[in-house]
């Protein structure tokens, strides 16, 4: 009698930590959560989307800022993205300044394709590394 009553609690112990496990993998796939974007080298989309939010930086700074203009994109580094009314893009871009120094940028961009409509909602320099010493430090 013990044992079969070990057995069922050892069984229900097993059966709640696999609901625990299921149910926080489910919460990292939930509806208006962040998720990674594999691949942000290959991935054009996203290459595009930097692409635009540099441009389109440039484009609302006009001729008034001197660094806007002469920011050259290089890549997009980094992705999450979120589903919203469309889907949120948190990029890492990096860019190169007019004196000729990569820097990271962190961009927020909101694609709604059935507008076909995207728009950049932020832009500004990351709080993040340069991302050459990062390169450096990983090579060290």
């Amino acid at each position: 009698m013990a044992a079969g009553f070990r057995t069922a609690s050892c069984a229900v112990v097993v059966v709640v930590a696999l609901c625990g496990v299921v149910a926080i993998t489910e919460a990292e796939r939930m509806v208006g959560g962040r998720s990674e974007v594999k691949d942000v080298a290959s991935n054009e989309e996203v290459q595009e989307l930097g692409r635009f939010s540099v441009e389109e930086y440039k484009r609302s700074m006009g001729k008034g800022r001197r660094e806007a203009r002469g920011l050259v994109f290089s890549e997009v580094v980094a992705a999450e993205k979120q589903v919203v009314s469309g889907l949120k893009y948190y990029l890492k871009v990096a860019a190169i300044t007019q004196d000729g120094e990569r820097r990271l940028f962190d961009s927020v961009v909101v694609v709604k394709p059935w507008e076909r409509s995207k728009q950049l909602v932020g832009f500004a320099p990351s709080a993040t590394k340069n991302y050459l010493v990062m390169q450096k430090e990983y090579k060290s």
